[in-house]
Protein backbone atom coordinates (compact mmCIF):
# COMPACT_ATOMS: atom_id res chain seq x y z
CA UNK A 1 0.00 0.00 0.00
CA UNK A 2 1.36 3.30 -0.73
CA UNK A 3 -0.41 7.28 0.04
CA UNK A 4 -1.27 8.54 -3.55
CA UNK A 5 -1.60 12.58 -4.02
CA UNK A 6 -4.97 13.88 -3.99
CA UNK A 7 -5.76 15.82 -7.16
CA UNK A 8 -6.84 19.23 -6.32
CA UNK A 9 -9.43 21.34 -7.62
CA UNK A 10 -8.58 22.80 -10.94
CA UNK A 11 -7.36 19.70 -12.14
CA UNK A 12 -9.08 18.72 -15.14
CA UNK A 13 -8.94 15.17 -14.17
CA UNK A 14 -11.52 16.23 -12.13
CA UNK A 15 -14.47 17.18 -14.50
CA UNK A 16 -13.95 14.09 -16.69
CA UNK A 17 -16.38 10.99 -16.59
CA UNK A 18 -14.81 7.90 -15.25
CA UNK A 19 -14.30 4.95 -17.33
CA UNK A 20 -16.11 1.55 -16.38
CA UNK A 21 -13.71 -0.97 -14.90
CA UNK A 22 -13.84 -4.07 -16.76
CA UNK A 23 -11.95 -6.54 -14.73
CA UNK A 24 -10.98 -6.50 -11.23
CA UNK A 25 -7.55 -7.15 -11.38
CA UNK A 26 -4.31 -7.11 -8.99
CA UNK A 27 -3.80 -3.38 -9.94
CA UNK A 28 -7.44 -2.14 -9.40
CA UNK A 29 -7.17 -3.89 -5.76
CA UNK A 30 -4.14 -2.07 -4.81
CA UNK A 31 -5.65 0.94 -6.41
CA UNK A 32 -8.49 -0.23 -3.65
CA UNK A 33 -5.78 0.31 -0.85
CA UNK A 34 -3.49 3.14 -1.65
CA UNK A 35 -7.17 4.85 -1.94
CA UNK A 36 -7.98 3.40 1.39
CA UNK A 37 -4.68 4.42 2.92
CA UNK A 38 -4.60 7.57 1.16
CA UNK A 39 -8.38 8.53 2.41
CA UNK A 40 -7.45 7.57 6.23
CA UNK A 41 -4.41 9.74 6.48
CA UNK A 42 -6.31 12.91 4.80
CA UNK A 43 -8.68 11.86 7.37
CA UNK A 44 -11.52 11.74 4.76
CA UNK A 45 -14.81 9.70 4.89
CA UNK A 46 -14.76 8.86 1.09
CA UNK A 47 -12.18 9.20 -1.63
CA UNK A 48 -12.71 8.56 -5.95
CA UNK A 49 -10.34 8.04 -8.35
CA UNK A 50 -10.34 10.52 -10.02
CA UNK A 51 -9.10 12.10 -6.39
CA UNK A 52 -5.87 9.90 -6.77
CA UNK A 53 -5.42 10.70 -10.94
CA UNK A 54 -7.39 7.89 -11.86
CA UNK A 55 -10.32 7.74 -14.63
CA UNK A 56 -11.70 4.54 -13.13
CA UNK A 57 -15.49 4.09 -11.61
CA UNK A 58 -14.42 3.56 -8.20
CA UNK A 59 -14.87 5.21 -4.50
CA UNK A 60 -14.22 4.09 -1.42
CA UNK A 61 -16.69 5.34 1.37
CA UNK A 62 -16.44 4.88 5.24
CA UNK A 63 -19.72 6.58 6.42
CA UNK A 64 -21.18 5.76 9.62
CA UNK A 65 -18.51 8.16 11.87
CA UNK A 66 -20.66 8.34 14.30
CA UNK A 67 -21.56 4.52 14.78
CA UNK A 68 -21.52 2.62 18.41
CA UNK A 69 -19.41 -0.05 17.79
CA UNK A 70 -16.42 0.05 16.11
CA UNK A 71 -16.86 -2.58 13.34
CA UNK A 72 -19.12 -0.47 12.06
CA UNK A 73 -17.36 2.75 12.76
CA UNK A 74 -14.17 1.46 10.63
CA UNK A 75 -16.15 0.00 7.84
CA UNK A 76 -15.16 0.54 4.35
CA UNK A 77 -17.37 0.15 1.29
CA UNK A 78 -15.60 -0.55 -2.13
CA UNK A 79 -17.88 0.54 -4.74
CA UNK A 80 -16.85 -0.72 -8.39
CA UNK A 81 -18.78 0.50 -11.38
CA UNK A 82 -21.55 1.72 -8.48
CA UNK A 83 -24.76 3.01 -9.44
CA UNK A 84 -27.62 5.03 -7.75
CA UNK A 85 -30.67 3.14 -8.40
CA UNK A 86 -33.22 5.19 -6.27
CA UNK A 87 -33.52 8.72 -4.65
CA UNK A 88 -35.66 9.95 -2.55
CA UNK A 89 -36.60 13.08 0.05
CA UNK A 90 -34.15 15.89 0.18
CA UNK A 91 -31.68 17.44 2.82
CA UNK A 92 -29.15 20.30 3.09
CA UNK A 93 -26.04 18.91 3.61
CA UNK A 94 -22.61 20.35 4.79
CA UNK A 95 -19.69 19.03 2.88
CA UNK A 96 -16.02 19.51 2.29
CA UNK A 97 -14.11 17.69 -0.09
CA UNK A 98 -10.46 16.67 -0.42
CA UNK A 99 -10.06 18.07 -3.40
CA UNK A 100 -11.26 21.77 -2.14
CA UNK A 101 -9.13 21.77 0.68
CA UNK A 102 -10.34 24.78 3.17
CA UNK A 103 -13.94 25.28 2.06
CA UNK A 104 -17.26 24.14 2.70
CA UNK A 105 -20.52 24.13 0.75
CA UNK A 106 -24.07 23.66 1.47
CA UNK A 107 -25.48 20.88 -1.35
CA UNK A 108 -29.02 19.77 -1.29
CA UNK A 109 -28.85 15.73 -1.28
CA UNK A 110 -31.63 12.95 -1.27
CA UNK A 111 -32.38 11.92 2.30
CA UNK A 112 -32.26 8.35 1.20
CA UNK A 113 -30.63 6.29 -1.42
CA UNK A 114 -30.01 2.89 -2.99
CA UNK A 115 -27.37 2.49 -4.76
CA UNK A 116 -25.36 -0.84 -5.88
CA UNK A 117 -21.79 -2.31 -6.63
CA UNK A 118 -19.45 -4.47 -6.89
CA UNK A 119 -16.92 -4.91 -4.60
CA UNK A 120 -13.41 -6.39 -5.06
CA UNK A 121 -14.25 -9.90 -4.72
CA UNK A 122 -16.53 -9.12 -7.90
CA UNK A 123 -19.51 -9.69 -5.62
CA UNK A 124 -22.12 -7.00 -6.13
CA UNK A 125 -24.10 -5.44 -3.70
CA UNK A 126 -27.00 -3.01 -2.70
CA UNK A 127 -27.08 -0.48 -0.22
CA UNK A 128 -29.52 1.77 1.39
CA UNK A 129 -28.53 4.47 2.85
CA UNK A 130 -30.10 7.82 4.96
CA UNK A 131 -28.76 10.92 5.91
CA UNK A 132 -25.49 11.66 6.18
CA UNK A 133 -24.50 8.38 4.33
CA UNK A 134 -26.65 9.00 1.62
CA UNK A 135 -24.63 12.17 1.14
CA UNK A 136 -21.32 10.54 1.71
CA UNK A 137 -22.24 8.22 -0.94
CA UNK A 138 -23.75 10.46 -3.39
CA UNK A 139 -20.76 13.19 -3.02
CA UNK A 140 -18.35 10.29 -4.13
CA UNK A 141 -20.71 9.24 -6.90
CA UNK A 142 -20.49 12.53 -8.02
CA UNK A 143 -16.89 12.69 -8.61
CA UNK A 144 -16.89 9.66 -11.02
CA UNK A 145 -19.27 11.79 -13.25
CA UNK A 146 -16.62 15.01 -12.89
CA UNK A 147 -19.15 16.65 -10.60
CA UNK A 148 -17.26 18.22 -7.54
CA UNK A 149 -19.33 19.73 -5.01
CA UNK A 150 -19.08 22.98 -5.51
CA UNK A 151 -20.41 23.08 -9.60
CA UNK A 152 -23.80 22.24 -7.11
CA UNK A 153 -23.63 23.68 -3.96
CA UNK A 154 -26.11 26.82 -3.07
CA UNK A 155 -23.38 28.38 -0.81
CA UNK A 156 -19.83 28.00 -0.55
CA UNK A 157 -17.85 29.47 2.42
CA UNK A 158 -14.30 28.91 3.92
CA UNK A 159 -13.85 26.06 6.76
CA UNK A 160 -13.10 28.73 9.43
CA UNK A 161 -16.24 31.17 8.30
CA UNK A 162 -18.00 27.33 8.90
CA UNK A 163 -16.54 26.68 12.25
CA UNK A 164 -18.26 30.67 13.20
CA UNK A 165 -21.44 29.44 11.76
CA UNK A 166 -21.63 26.53 13.62
CA UNK A 167 -20.53 28.08 16.86
CA UNK A 168 -22.62 30.94 16.64
CA UNK A 169 -25.95 27.91 15.96
CA UNK A 170 -24.68 26.35 19.09
CA UNK A 171 -24.40 29.37 21.28
CA UNK A 172 -28.16 30.32 19.97
CA UNK A 173 -29.63 26.84 20.75
CA UNK A 174 -27.76 26.84 24.30
CA UNK A 175 -29.57 30.16 24.78
CA UNK A 176 -32.74 28.70 23.12
CA UNK A 177 -32.66 25.79 25.82
CA UNK A 178 -32.01 28.07 28.48
CA UNK A 179 -34.86 30.70 28.13
CA UNK A 180 -37.19 27.56 27.44
CA UNK A 181 -36.26 26.13 31.04
CA UNK A 182 -36.76 29.35 33.17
Amino acid sequence: MALRNITIRGDEILTKKCKTIKAITPRICELAADMGETMLAADGVGIAAPQVGVMKRMFLAMPHVDAEDEETRNKIYVMINPEITYREGTQESSEGCLSVPGYMGLVDRPEKIRIKGTDLDGIEHEYEFEGFEATVFCHEYDHLDGILYPDIAKEMMTAEEYAKRLEEAKAEHAGEAAAAQE
